[in-house]
């Protein structure tokens, strides 16, 4: 089964035949220029082939489940119309024995009556009465014997209009008809003598892909993927993130082109860049950073434009790497056949209960058994809207049925149900709060230590959801949620809107907590684990 979580189907998946990973962009070599045009050319012509196998890939596996939910619905059409045995007595005998027991039921009584009535009158009138049942059921019995001749009768018509059906019908043409009045057999013979006129099968032509598609196809080569592994929906995720941070690539890279394609940076460029990477929401100390190695390299060797922006993504890749302390962010997936414990927290409207449905929908994809717990006890209608997402992805809820309840009290519930249905992922639902509430923060603190006592033996996460619109004041609520939650990691949402995407930066360069995930829409399945050379290539070559 395919793992959403670490985006491959097993961690034994063998890499022979694939295309060599890439996980951070090499960094820049000086070489000629018509080399270098040349090993372009053929890589671009490498990754449209690369895209079109997958494309067919992609194809070929909908036809066939479309064959596979034809087939299912066939079964299961021939099954309900299968043809009960028919029944061996016809209708009008039926017709014929009812009639024939009501009749003789109503005589036999009125006989019986009337016999009873005169047995004290006179012997002459029973011997009489005798001779005329007697009589009557003597008509009764031929009456029978008619109706079996009938049904007799009718058997053998039936079975005479059979055989008439079956047999063919033979038509004689009449001696007397004119020969213009015949059927002519010349047609059949042109026919038969005629050449058949080769059917012209179409042209299969190759699938015009567009950009968006081979884009993806790209990103996914290079991060060493295989055109047989490639899904739908892989390709439609990365095209929304790459669609979701247009806005900032196309105002951030011409003008960084027209600033680093002159040699060292002076006072003047050193500004511009600052200016565009303080826009973006990357931070100071970030922005910081990135001039500064910038500017090391620069002053080392001129870089054409080209060049200096695939450096500079080196750096920011760096950046979002360095949390994960040499580790693969891949490998932050549910442990097998154990008690997984995810905590979200997060201010109010940040897209928590949201997560926690898109995280339930990839684990119940990844084979896992998961629960939620919806510890929002304080917010109207969040236990209802947790349970709808519950519904929707399948997986059961615990909730506390009363209002403004503990929401510790919700959690130590759920955990002992998970403890008692073997469940292998469970998420937590915690209302939202402002991080300058010493109260609700503590709340949450004491949450976390009902977790630690109950479950001492789960692998435990706490991750931050963060909406990626609130720029530097998502980075406030980073630091002080740290505190109080023990966060290891942060969850980056609302990535469609006008979300400028560099608050990821500041929060992995600031507070090194490495980012998880990442959402883009609003869809179920609008939300997948982060990487960092997705997300680059998404912010500066997109």
């Amino acid at each position: 089964m395919f793992n959403w979580f670490s985006r491959r189907h097993n961690k034994e998946e063998s890499t022979e035949n694939l295309p060599e990973a890439k996980t951070a962009p090499e960094t820049p070599e000086t070489s000629p220029a018509k080399s270098e045009d040349t090993s372009q050319g053929q890589t671009q012509e490498d990754y449209l082939a690369w895209a079109k196998a997958a494309y067919q890939n992609i194809q070929q596996r909908k036809e066939e489940e479309t064959v596979q939910e034809e087939e299912t619905a066939t079964e299961t059409v021939s099954k309900a119309e299968e043809p009960t045995e028919p029944e061996t007595t016809t209708v009008k005998e039926e017709v014929v024995a009812t009639a024939i027991v009501e009749e003789t039921e109503s005589l036999v009584l009125g006989e019986t009556t009337t016999v009873a009535e005169e047995i004290t009158e006179a012997t002459a009138d029973l011997e009489t009465t005798t001779e005329t049942t007697e009589i009557e059921t003597t008509e009764i019995v031929e009456e029978t014997a008619e109706a079996q001749a009938d049904t007799e009768d009718i058997t053998e018509a039936t079975e005479v209009i059979e055989e008439t059906a079956k047999a063919p019908v033979e038509t004689e043409v009449p001696k007397d008809v004119p020969v213009w009045m015949q059927k002519s057999e010349g047609l059949e013979k042109l026919k038969e003598t005629a050449i058949a006129t080769p059917v012209v099968e179409p042209a299969v032509s190759e699938p015009e892909l567009d950009e968006d598609f081979v884009w993806s196809a790209k990103v996914l080569a290079q991060e060493g993927r295989s055109p047989e592994d490639i899904s739908q929906e892989e390709i439609t995720w990365l095209t929304k993130l790459r669609q979701g941070l247009g806005k900032t690539r196309r105002s951030l890279v011409v003008q960084l082109k027209s600033v680093v394609g002159q040699g060292p940076l002076n006072k003047d460029a050193v500004m511009e860049i600052e200016a565009l990477l303080l826009q973006a929401d990357v931070g100071i100390e970030a922005t910081d950073f990135i001039i500064e190695t910038l500017q090391e390299k620069l002053r080392e060797e001129a870089l054409p434009p080209e060049q200096a922006i695939a450096y500079l993504k080196s750096i920011l890749q760096n950046i979002l790497d360095k949390p994960l302390k040499g580790q693969d962010n891949q490998d932050f997936v549910p442990e097998q056949d154990t008690l997984n414990i995810w905590l979200l927290t997060g201010v109010n409207g940040a897209g928590k209960t949201t997560t926690i449905g898109k995280l339930a929908n990839l684990g119940k994809k990844s084979g896992y058994s998961c629960l939620i717990a919806a510890a929002d006890t304080f917010r109207a209608a969040a236990v209802e809207q947790v349970k709808v997402w519950g519904e929707r992805t399948d997986t059961p809820v615990i909730a506390n049925p009363g209002k403004n309840t503990d929401p510790a009290a919700v959690v130590f519930d759920a955990i002992a149900a998970a403890n008692s249905r073997n469940t292998e992922l469970l998420l937590v639902d915690t209302a939202g709060r402002l991080q300058n509430k010493k109260n609700l923060m503590a709340e949450l603190a004491k949450i976390r230590r009902i977790i630690d006592k109950k479950a001492p033996n789960a692998t435990i996460e706490s991750l931050l959801v963060l909406d990626a619109t609130l720029g530097q004041n998502g980075l406030r609520q980073a630091q002080v949620f740290s505190e109080a939650a023990q966060l290891s990691g942060v969850v980056l949402t609302k990535l469609d809107g006008t979300a400028k995407g560099g608050v990821a930066l500041a929060v992995a360069q600031q507070l090194d907590l490495p980012i998880r995930f990442i959402g883009a829409g609003e869809g179920i399945e609008d939300l997948r684990p982060f990487s960092s050379y997705e997300f680059v290539e998404a912010l500066i070559n997109g």
